[in-house]
């Protein structure tokens, strides 16, 4: 049994899925954040798949995406993260419902 694109796209499914449900139901900031990292990782794998069973201009067309997309990903988990530790100084929580910085 060989491992073909199908494989890869339903891991990717999955994967993505999964971010879903984190970003969408937990309430602390950094599970929603890593979420959205695992949102970012199957993209990635998606991105790959393709670029390895779909022939296209250039074979590295896929990677070239994936790295850009850690790119963005790195500097996302690094500001997300400064703001988290400010609001946990200033309001004492990273709980979503309960963070209001528009009140005073």
């Amino acid at each position: 049994m060989s491992v073909g694109l199908e494989h890869f796209l339903v891991l990717g499914a999955v994967l993505f899925a999964i971010g879903i449900y984190l970003a969408l139901t937990k309430r602390n900031a950094v599970a929603v954040l890593m979420g959205i990292e695992l949102m970012f990782n199957a993209v990635n794998v998606t991105f790959v798949a393709f670029s390895r069973f779909v022939e296209s201009a250039s074979p590295l067309t896929g990677h070239v995406f994936v790295v850009f997309i850690i790119t963005v990903a790195a500097a996302e988990a690094a500001v997300a993260l400064a703001l988290a530790v400010l609001v946990y100084r200033n309001r004492e929580t990273i709980n979503i419902d309960e963070i209001n910085l528009l009140k005073w």
